[in-house]
């Protein structure tokens, strides 16, 4: 499989959300606004590139019987990494996020890669991969995180859209909103590959 194939698989493809349905707790948990999908996608993407980065270059020299703890040790690492610089340098998004952020350890689109591609590939490949399948899940959180404000509460990115006396769609700040939101979107995503 070429570079480019490898890195655009993630995004379009195989999306992690909108077509594997992967990692569905956080992306309906992290998504009531598009700053925090967008967040959640990136700090996701650093640790699926780092952690894919390291698995691919250690992949000889894990023994097969231990390779998923030690998986999980590479990814818990990135997290804390992740956890500790938006605590610093972006508290309120580190507030927002919360439980999420070291719920990435366990989140299976890491796992799934880490295993599925970093652990059998070189390391440039792995790269991709990592980049592919994280800016992916960015974009997935980013859109339906944008739909869900835009309709709950008539701005996106904290930018107001709609006057503040329009009716906004209450159920789209809460949980229910982001099922629905989610299922429209993996509609329109199936509707097009069928017209493709």
């Amino acid at each position: 499989m070429s570079n480019w194939k490898t890195f655009t698989k993630g995004l379009i493809k195989e999306n992690p959300i909108l077509v594997l349905l992967l990692g569905c707790c956080p992306t309906l948990a992290t998504t009531t606004s598009a700053i925090n999908g967008m967040s959640m996608g990136l700090a996701t993407t650093f640790v699926l590139i780092m952690s894919n980065l390291v698995i691919s270059l250690l992949k000889n020299f894990i023994p097969d019987k231990v390779r998923i703890p030690c998986f999980i040790v590479v990814i818990a690492s990135f997290v804390t990494v992740v956890q500790l610089v938006m605590q610093a340098y972006v508290p309120a998004i580190y507030e927002t996020l919360g439980l999420f952020i070291p719920l990435i350890v366990v989140n299976c689109i890491v796992l799934g890669r880490a295993e599925a591609f970093a652990s059998k590939n070189p390391v440039f490949p792995s790269i991709l991969d990592g980049a592919g399948m994280g800016l992916g899940f960015t974009f997935a959180l980013t859109v339906l995180g944008a739909i869900r404000e835009i309709l709950g509460s008539g701005s996106v990115f904290n930018v107001r859209l709609l006057p503040e006396d329009a009716s906004t769609i209450l159920i789209f700040v809460l949980a229910p909103g982001a099922f629905i939101a989610l299922g429209y979107l993996i509609a329109i995503v199936n509707r097009l590959k069928k017209t493709k």
